[in-house]
């Protein structure tokens, strides 16, 4: 064999059983759940009765909860993308400065990320029950005895502050290094050009954080899409179906209430939604971005 033949089959061979996976693991499923959104399954019996595409009719027509949870998740990712890239980008501006502390200010923020979402769920599952509790007995403040994850109108804003607080360092960290990233004589030359500190950051510095805005607008679209620990552990999808997310609709229906059918019909059509809507706003942002 020549030595392009043998490269090509090594390429082949070592590539092979990782694309027999991936296959495994999420095309094929895929495939699967795609078939079984055609069907009527309680994930237990045989074989799964063919009824076309009844479960769609159902989701459009009859269903209320999978409807009242899109617009949740609509919500609450508009609510996630805004505060955790506005903070983030702050915050980053504050932690590139050159002060004593900012290494370590950098790595209290980062905290919380690397927690499991579950356990940061919890955590504040407590503050705002005991937590609180105890600040109203010191302080007598109104603020610390409403009922944050009780009444239907505030715990949205509840559940959306301890997503945006778990994440923020991972965004402060993308924001950072571009900042760290704008080349230094772009920022002398406006200085030179009589430039002030508001029109430097605003003229120069964020219109060359386009890739860092991609990155970071493109990781929180998905990651406020996918919402489904924290609520999880904190709510449950309560008060009622007050912060009931589409993925937490999902497993509900497939899992709980054993209709693996109309489940798997909500996750296509939910797929297809992130799919769309993602690309949307990658594109929209990548036009945007200035190169050098």
């Amino acid at each position: 064999m020549s030595k392009k033949a043998k490269r090509q089959l090594e390429t082949v061979l070592f590539s092979l059983p990782a694309i027999i996976l991936v296959c495994l693991m999420m095309y094929l499923p895929f495939v699967l759940s795609g078939y079984y959104s055609l069907t009527e399954w309680n994930g237990i019996s045989k074989e799964a009765k063919f009824i076309g595409l009844q479960n769609f009719k159902t989701i459009f027509v009859e269903s209320k909860d999978f409807r009242e949870s899109l617009w949740f998740t609509t919500r609450y990712t508009f609510f996630f993308v805004i505060f955790s890239n506005v903070f983030a980008l702050a915050l980053a501006v504050v932690l590139t400065k050159k002060f004593k502390a900012a290494n370590f200010f950098r790595g209290i923020f980062f905290i919380p990320y690397i927690m499991s979402m579950t356990i940061v769920g919890f955590i504040w599952k407590f503050i705002f029950t005991s937590g609180f509790e105890k600040l109203y007995e010191v302080t007598e403040w109104g603020l610390w005895n409403f009922s944050w994850l009780g009444d239907p109108k505030l715990v949205f804003y509840s559940v959306a502050f301890v997503g945006v607080w778990q994440s923020l360092g991972f965004y402060i960290v993308l924001y950072i290094a571009g900042l760290q990233a704008v080349p230094k004589d772009v920022m002398e030359a406006a200085v030179v050009d009589g430039a002030t500190s508001s029109q430097k950051f605003f003229k120069v510095t964020l219109p060359l954080l386009g890739p860092s805005f991609t990155t970071c607008i493109f990781m929180s679209l998905t990651n406020g899409l996918k919402v489904f620990d924290i609520i999880l552990a904190l709510t449950k999808g309560g008060p009622g179906t007050a912060t009931n997310s589409v993925t937490l609709q999902i497993y509900k229906e497939a899992f709980t209430n054993n209709n693996y059918g109309l489940g798997s019909a909500q996750s296509i059509i939910y797929f297809l939604f992130v799919l769309i809507l993602t690309q949307l706003v990658l594109k929209g942002f990548s036009r945007k971005e200035v190169k050098l």
